[in-house]
């Protein structure tokens, strides 16, 4: 889970500065958490606790308020009975990677990946989404075959994943669908060399930044292993401490 947090966080100054470089300082004086960090520990502490994803989305959605949320999300923040709201926004995606960590199933990942979804992104693409980066992250722990993951993924969900970075990058812009964002962040991973290779991977499109390298991260953690002691000192540094707290609590409960 820190690898997608720290992916968040390395792609925070790229998302309105976009870049076509793999090129690039990981982590500089304007480096920060942004809302996919907070929705990514708000569904790692519901793990921990009572598997209440709405809930605690609500509840650290509005302890953190500006941290970047989009417009329609805030709205439902905001709500005094918030609804579903049909959205196939990449925000599903950014926010699931602990399902991926802790569930042991190919059916308990792509159910629990559903719920975490479908309170506000009840689009099918919005819960497909979630579901295809839970379960390469679920691929990507438990099996050592790149094409496997691929090919599971693109037969599962019909995604082209038969791509290159190279041939996405010159005319990819910033989109916040995840039927725009997911496929783009799996094939940064497929193409690593690394975890550090694939979120230059993701970041180098010039996309949604922080998002992509949030879900190509946590897709890497799970395939490399635990990042580098530097860059899980600067996550550190960087989160406040009630969110560090429970990424450190998620991580020792399993294993990361």
């Amino acid at each position: 889970m820190i690898g997608a947090i720290a992916g968040d966080i390395i792609g925070s100054v790229y998302e309105f500065g976009r870049i076509k470089s793999k090129e690039f300082p990981l982590f500089g004086p304007d480096s920060c958490f942004t809302d996919d960090t907070v929705m990514t520990v708000a569904i790692a502490q519901a793990i921990l606790t009572d598997r209440d994803y709405r809930k605690a989305v609500l509840d650290f959605g509005r302890r953190y308020p500006d941290a970047g949320y989009g417009g329609f999300f805030n709205s439902w923040l905001r709500s005094s009975d918030p609804k579903p709201y049909n959205s196939w926004g990449n925000g599903s995606a950014m926010r699931v990677s602990s399902i991926g960590f802790a569930f042991n199933s190919v059916d308990d990942v792509l159910c629990e990946a559903s719920r975490t979804a479908e309170f506000t992104h009840n689009h099918p693409e919005g819960i497909k989404g979630a579901q295809a980066t839970a379960l390469a992250i679920f691929l990507a722990r438990t099996a050592s075959d790149k094409e496997v993951i691929r090919d599971e993924i693109a037969a599962r969900f019909k995604y082209d994943l038969n791509r290159t970075v190279d041939e996405i990058r010159p005319s990819y812009s910033f989109d916040e669908s995840c039927q725009r964002t997911v496929p783009e962040a799996i094939i940064s991973f497929l193409e690593s060399t690394s975890y550090e290779d694939a979120v230059r991977n993701a970041i180098s499109l010039g996309g949604d930044s922080d998002t992509l390298a949030c879900i190509t991260g946590g897709i890497a953690e799970a395939f490399y292993g635990p990042v580098s002691p530097s860059i899980r000192q600067k996550v550190e540094e960087i989160l406040p401490p009630e969110l560090w707290k429970i990424t450190e609590a998620f991580c020792a409960k399993f294993g990361l």
